[in-house]
């Protein structure tokens, strides 16, 4: 570390312009940092130190390191330089506001100076920014550190979840060739409510009736769309709809949902470790759900071979089930259902892979990210059986794209009811389960069919 006169030398003492006082913080930053790292020593990990207790540390010898360079701060250059100081140390450095964000919803490194953000569905450059490669490389190490887990050459990728439930990639050269990349999904604190999404014009409050409906029906759901599109936030608000009553077991390959029921059992996958051994997969988990009990099975995502269980699960009693899908329409929701199964291993003749899905899937519900940044609810589809060798579907709600868009390019249209009464109303009436006349519509947006 530079001697505390020799930072103080190289500094201005009275910066004459903004540009230069940025210049003589960043310097001082930089200087600060590295006096700090070397002072606290293994300190700063020492794992017997509290959050608390390393923050009280970290800020008094920070406090230290800023008197003895001798440059003279206003109280608002102070307390900037504490604040960064501090992000860089304990935290996520530069990132660190970003996170803080609550408008933002993901944060994307492509290396040191560019950090896109997305904010209301729309990607932008942010003006933050990282000194060099190598503090871009140390606020990864940080992060992957902290659960447990490591970066190098010899293991380049690493997909993680933060403390605060915030969904974490970083890779690294030889793998990403342009340099170290991080993204981080933000995950929100407070979960989206019915009205939340109504309100969004995500989904309209005859839609939400049924969606309601359907799930204590006990309609086995498969909420699908693209990366981004709010697959998860809609199935947390398909779980709102669970009775308190059941038991509800949830399977994740990073927990994300937030379920609001009493008695919830939440299961999370697990990779491989560094040998390379103990992991615990998706399909692992979904065979041993089925040995809990479960009343209801809230799968995060299906992205493998366990489609094959999670079918079965629901073709053999454990109906009401709820689960997501990456696909870009209805259709291809089911198309790759039938590669993911066959992705099991098991020598399934096409017909008998369509069975069961058009057999266990009663309804499929489509999320897209319009050009305008929203996410809408833009297919609410039955699976009706088989007809053939073809799996047969029928829409219920409908996005009506033919309203086009205004002048700042938001779409005028919303997802309307085709008029189709779906067969599996007939559930509803032996339930019980009474829906508003208005639910499907009139004639609907095609005028009938």
């Amino acid at each position: 570390m530079a001697e505390p006169a020799r930072l103080s030398e190289r500094l201005p003492q009275r910066p004459a312009t903004r540009a230069a006082r940025v210049d003589a913080l960043g310097m001082l930053k930089a200087g600060a940092v590295e006096a700090l790292f070397e002072r606290l020593g293994n300190r700063i990990s020492d794992p017997d130190m509290d959050e608390a207790q390393l923050r009280a540390l970290v800020v008094a010898e920070l406090n230290q390191v800023i008197e003895e360079a001798k440059v003279p701060l206003t109280a608002a250059d102070r307390k900037r330089l504490m604040r960064e100081v501090l992000d860089d140390v304990l935290g996520l450095g530069p990132l660190q506001s970003l996170i803080d964000d609550g408008t933002i919803t993901e944060v994307m490194v492509n290396g040191p100076d560019h950090v896109y953000i997305e904010r209301a569905g729309k990607l932008q450059l942010s003006a933050t920014t990282f000194e060099s490669d190598a503090h871009l490389r140390r606020i990864i190490d940080r992060i992957v550190s902290k659960v447990g887990r490591r970066i190098d050459e010899s293991s380049p990728l690493v997909d993680a979840r933060l403390e605060d439930g915030s969904r974490v990639n970083a890779i690294i050269p030889p793998l990403a060739v342009s340099g170290a990349t991080l993204t981080i999904r933000k995950f929100s604190r407070e979960a989206l409510s019915v009205p939340d999404l109504i309100r969004l014009g995500t989904m309209s409050p005859e839609m939400a009736e049924l969606l309601e409906a359907c799930v204590k029906a006990r309609l086995n759901i498969l909420v699908s769309g693209g990366t981004g599109t709010g697959k998860t936030t809609l199935l947390n608000v398909l779980s709102s709809f669970l009775p308190a009553d059941e038991r509800i077991i949830t399977i994740e390959d990073a927990v994300e949902l937030q379920l609001q029921q009493e008695h919830v059992v939440r299961l999370e996958a697990r990779p491989a470790n560094i040998e390379g051994k103990g992991e615990v997969t998706i399909r692992d988990l979904v065979r041993n759900a089925l040995r809990m009990r479960p009343d209801r099975i809230v799968v995060g995502e299906v992205r493998g071979a366990e489609a094959l269980d999670m079918l079965q699960a629901m073709n053999t009693g454990h109906d009401g089930s709820l689960s997501t899908v990456h696909a870009n329409n209805p259709r291809d929701t089911l198309a790759r259902l039938e590669t993911l199964i066959l992705m099991a291993g098991m020598e399934l003749p096409l017909r008998a892979v369509r069975e069961q899905v058009a057999s266990a899937i009663d309804l499929i519900v489509h999320l897209t990210r319009l050009r305008d940044g929203t996410r809408r609810i833009t297919h609410v589809t039955e699976v009706h059986g088989m007809e053939g060798q073809t799996v047969t579907t029928q829409d219920i709600f409908l996005f009506d794209y033919s309203a086009g868009v205004d002048l700042n390019g938001r779409f005028l249209g919303r997802t309307m009811p085709t008029g189709v009464r779906p067969a599996f109303t007939d559930r509803f009436a032996e339930l019980s389960i009474k829906l508003s006349p208005t639910v499907f519509g009139g004639t609907g947006i095609w005028g009938g069919r």
